[in-house]
This record gives C-alpha cells, sequence and structure tokens, in this order.
C-alpha cells in the first residue's frame, strides 16, 4: 500500500493491495465503474467475474480488458437481476465454479426509468437495485463466509438521501416517480448493507457487508433521464461528474482497504460528494433506522424467497 498517499487523504489505485489468488465477482462490470473496478482488480492479480445481463457487451468488456491488463484472468458470467431464475440460474453456476469467493461487488443498476415491472412482478428500479442484488448475495453468501477478509461492497448513491421506504407500497402501485422509486433503491442498499452486517457480526463471520457510493461519475446511467435533462446533461456534466475510473475509487477503497471495517461507507471527498478521492462518508439518518432495516429485509426474504446463512 501507497502510504503516502493515504495519510495525505489521496487514495488512489496505486493503493489497491495485491489481489493474486483472490476471486472478485462484480455485477454490472460490463461498463462504468463496475468495469474500471474489474480493471484494476485484474492488474492485482484477481480473477474477476463480470456478472452481466447482456453477452454481447461482457464478451466486449472481457476484450477491452485483455487489452488493458494482459493475461487478466476474467470470465463472463451471465446475470439479470430483474429475474428472480436467472438470479437462481447464475447462483448455481457461479457456485460450481469457485469453492470460494473473496469479493463480491454489488455494482449492477438502473436509474429513473419509467415504471415497468420485472419478470417477477417488482417494481424496476426497487426490483432490481435491491431485490435482486439481495437474492444474489444471499444465494452465494455461503461462498464467502468461509474465506478471512472477504468482503459484501453494495454501491448506492448520493440519491438515496431523497429516498423513503413505504411499506405499504414498495412496489409503487399506488404512485410513482421515477426520481423517488430510484431514491428508495439506493436507500434500500444502505439499509441492507447495515443490517447484513448485524446479522455478520452476530454470526462472527470472516466477512464484512461495506457500502460505496460514486459521486457524479459519468456512466450509462443517465440514459433513463427525463428528455430536458439528457438534452442539458452534456452543460453541465463538467461541473456534476468525474470520469468512471475515478468514481470506481471508492468502490475498490471499500472492497480492498485492510482499514476498511464492516459497516462503513465510502464517497468522494469533494464538496457534496460530487467529486474528489474516497474517504469514509455518512449517511441519512433513516438509513439507519434498525427497525426498518429488519422489516426491510423480512420483506425481502418473503418477496425472494431467498434465504441466508446468516
Amino acid at each position: 500500500m501507497n502510504a503516502t498517499a493515504t495519510r495525505a487523504g489521496r487514495w488512489t489505485a496505486t493503493d489497491v493491495p495485491d489481489q493474486a489468488g483472490r476471486v472478485a465477482v462484480i455485477t454490472g462490470a460490463n461498463t462504468g465503474i463496475g468495469y474500471e473496478a474489474a480493471k484494476v482488480l485484474a492488474a492485482r492479480g484477481a480473477t474477476v467475474v463480470l456478472a452481466c445481463r447482456n453477452p454481447e457487451r461482457a464478451d466486449d468488456a472481457l476484450a477491452r480488458l485483455a487489452t488493458a491488463v494482459p493475461g487478466a484472468r476474467a470470465e463472463f458470467l451471465r446475470l439479470d437481476l430483474s429475474s428472480l431464475a436467472s438470479i437462481r440460474d447464475a447462483a448455481a453456476e457461479l457456485r460450481e465454479r469457485h469453492p470460494e469467493i473473496d469479493l463480491l461487488v454489488n455494482n449492477a443498476g438502473v436509474m429513473w426509468t419509467p415504471r415497468s415491472l420485472t419478470a417477477d412482478g417488482f417494481e424496476l428500479q426497487f426490483g432490481t437495485n435491491h431485490l435482486g442484488h439481495f437474492a444474489f448475495t444471499g444465494l452465494v453468501l455461503d461462498r464467502l463466509l468461509p474465506v478471512v477478509g472477504s468482503r459484501v461492497v453494495t454501491i448506492s448513491s448520493m440519491g438515496h438521501r431523497s429516498g423513503r421506504i413505504d411499506f405499504d407500497d414498495l412496489q409503487s402501485e399506488r404512485a410513482y416517480g421515477r426520481h423517488r422509486a430510484y431514491g428508495a433503491s439506493k436507500l434500500a442498499n444502505l439499509m441492507f448493507t447495515y443490517e447484513l452486517q448485524r446479522r455478520l457480526d452476530v454470526a462472527g463471520a470472516n466477512t464484512a457487508a461495506v457500502a460505496a457510493h460514486p459521486g457524479g461519475a459519468g456512466t450509462e446511467l443517465v440514459r433513463n433521464s427525463p428528455p430536458l435533462i439528457r438534452f442539458l446533461y452534456p452543460l453541465f456534466e463538467p461541473l456534476v461528474t468525474q470520469s468512471a475510473e475515478r468514481g470506481a475509487l471508492p468502490t475498490l477503497r471499500a472492497a480492498t482497504d485492510p482499514f476498511a471495517r464492516g459497516g462503513e461507507y465510502y464517497g468522494p471527498d469533494g464538496i457534496g460528494e460530487v467529486k474528489g478521492f474516497p474517504k469514509r462518508v455518512g449517511s441519512h439518518s433513516r438509513s439507519h433506522d434498525k427497525l426498518a432495516q429488519r422489516r426491510l429485509w423480512q420483506e425481502s426474504l418473503q418477496l425472494t424467497g431467498v434465504t441466508f446463512p446468516v
């Protein structure tokens, strides 16, 4: 580790420790911060599993990765987080390939989509961003538990601050707002992380649950925004976004910093957490509501039919 960079608060990809012999599974790793994180982990020696929905885009990502990191150990795992059947199939295949997993990075997501449903009838943003990752984590967690230093890193967003969990309308059937639904899904990501860590602590597990957010990263998520925002976005992009490469740093720190601890949350250190180098940050008080965390956990168990080994 580059101790000088860490002391200065400018934690960068050069601070990622050696990852040789480790297996890192990253959802949505064919583009954006997921791909950038996979690239760094592969360069440090990890076997990276790109868990993606689209095989063609995954093939392109694998080709780019091979060029960027000659000799990279990288695999594709077909995973559609909007389908519980796909999640179960992917988890079964991953379990066959890898008896042990060191890192699970729950990165994939959708943002600001018009109201639509997953294959199982869940509102798309809540179903994909939260329930999909909840189910996938539950189905593969036993592959992480025996591994000392293993981590589940779930990517949230600054948007979680506007999120509220309406337990009487989890699927936004009564009223739907694309920004509100996105915020709720990102709040759920944090509540899931904190509740998972509590359960890991009770079990005395080797695994830690950590969360991160990229700030304003230049990724493809804006493609689902309303037409006016898409039109104006190029004008404001330099002010409110940083590169996907920089946006991946909080993920990488949460996943690999030896000093990171379960239940922590990492994001950029700049004004408003929009840009900067990764540091530990705080989350909205709603994310720390323990009763709501446990209720969300129970609701998620019932909706997905997935059980956890902790």
